[in-house]
């Protein structure tokens, strides 16, 4: 007779985002010795740009909790044991990715650096840009010592309890979200090589539209806001400028074949950039109705990972409260970002496009930013 060996099924710290390294256990929805089906929601993790629920791709009893709440773990690592009682825990594969700075990862290239023989000094033993500078053999192509690289934020030192004049003084821990947006703003304005630019749209014949579509609405309808019409044209203008719908990255261009609007929505505590995938193609009702949803799903904490990721564009409004202008900072893997302000009284709307000069000149963001303009200030082509 033959014994069967029941084997258990590793669950591996899964990749949410396109940008995910690692994430932060939130909460287990369920305790060990629990049966949970597949798709049932098994746990919160808290990645680089939200806290999303993951659901179980297996049936079976929950039999180890590897990871804990509050844990911190790459992507790759076992965080649970699913199969029959009994069962032999499966085997634990290593990690699929150490934690690497962009800024370091892109320097190991050009000197040469494997980073697998690197011990990393950053938090959670993230690999930063000393480590690679200090990393023995590193040299440049010419044989001398690597030039300086973009700096690296420093991490910040707890404040004490009482900083005299100051008064009391409450130090904030930083959630995962928070602590990933301000690495890649300081690592955006630390690489990229950006400039801007600015344009104001007559924005008088689009409030007319948008009172036109109001007024032809049944009862509780989705309107177009002036935002999506200003997605819209972005969509439309960036088919125009094939480069502002790209990316530079490791020395070449990236140019996408499909139009994918990123909408800057304020979350609490945080900025989430949902994407309105191949917005060129849709109509404008469409975009309204999928950008409340999107944005509803974000303050609600219920937005997926295929939901923020392949944004090839991005628009931030702050127009509604009472912004007139300002300048954005650029999304990494994107060539462009248009800040939107508010509508004047005479119906003027400033708009700033934040350009990365390695892929996007100043005649061809001038061309791109004169066609949003122009397609704003005689919108009737935004409603075909």
């Amino acid at each position: 007779m033959t014994t069967e060996t029941l084997a258990a099924t590793a669950v591996l710290m899964p990749r949410l985002t396109d940008s995910m390294e690692e994430g932060t256990i939130l909460r287990w929805f369920k305790s060990v010795g629990e049966e949970i089906a597949a798709g049932e929601e098994l746990l919160e993790i808290e990645t680089d740009k939200a806290a999303m629920v993951f659901e179980a791709d297996t049936t079976g009893t929950l039999l180890e909790i590897v990871a804990g709440e509050g844990a911190t773990v790459p992507i790759g690592a076992v965080i649970a044991q699913i199969g029959d009682p009994g069962a032999a825990a499966a085997p634990t594969p290593p990690p699929l990715r150490r934690a690497v700075s962009p800024v370091a990862r892109r320097m190991a290239e050009q000197l040469g650096v494997d980073l697998a023989s690197i011990d990393g000094t950053g938090p959670g033993g993230r690999i930063v840009k000393a480590d690679v500078e200090a990393a023995p053999g590193a040299r440049s192509p010419s044989g001398d010592p690597p030039a300086p690289g973009p700096p690296e934020a420093p991490p910040v030192p707890a404040a004490p309890a009482d900083a005299g004049a100051k008064g009391a003084v409450e130090v904030v821990e930083l959630t995962r979200v928070q602590q990933t947006i301000g690495r890649r703003m300081a690592e955006s304005k630390a690489t990229a090589p950006d400039f801007h630019l600015q344009a104001n749209a007559d924005m008088r014949r689009c409030l007319e539209l948008r009172a036109q579509l109001k007024a032809l609405s049944p009862d509780g309808a989705i309107v177009p806001s002036l935002n999506d019409l200003v997605v819209k044209a972005c969509a439309l203008a960036l088919r125009e400028t094939p480069r502002a719908n790209g990316a530079y990255r490791d020395g070449r261009w990236e140019l996408y074949s499909r139009v994918n609007v990123g909408v800057a929505v304020a979350a609490p505590d945080a900025l989430i950039v949902p994407t309105i995938f191949d917005a060129d193609r849709k109509g404008l009702r469409e975009i309204a109705v999928e950008s409340r949803e999107l944005a509803a799903r974000v303050r609600d904490g219920r937005i997926t990972p295929p939901e923020l990721a392949g944004g090839t564009f991005t628009v931030s409004n702050l127009g509604m409260y009472g912004i007139a202008s300002f300048t954005p900072v650029l999304n990494a893997g994107q060539a462009a970002i248009l800040g939107v302000g508010e509508v004047a009284a005479g119906g003027s709307m400033t708009m700033t496009l934040v350009c990365d000069h390695r892929i996007l000149y100043g005649a061809d963001a001038a061309v791109f930013i004169g066609g949003i303009r122009t397609l704003l200030e005689a919108p009737l082509g935004l409603a075909l």
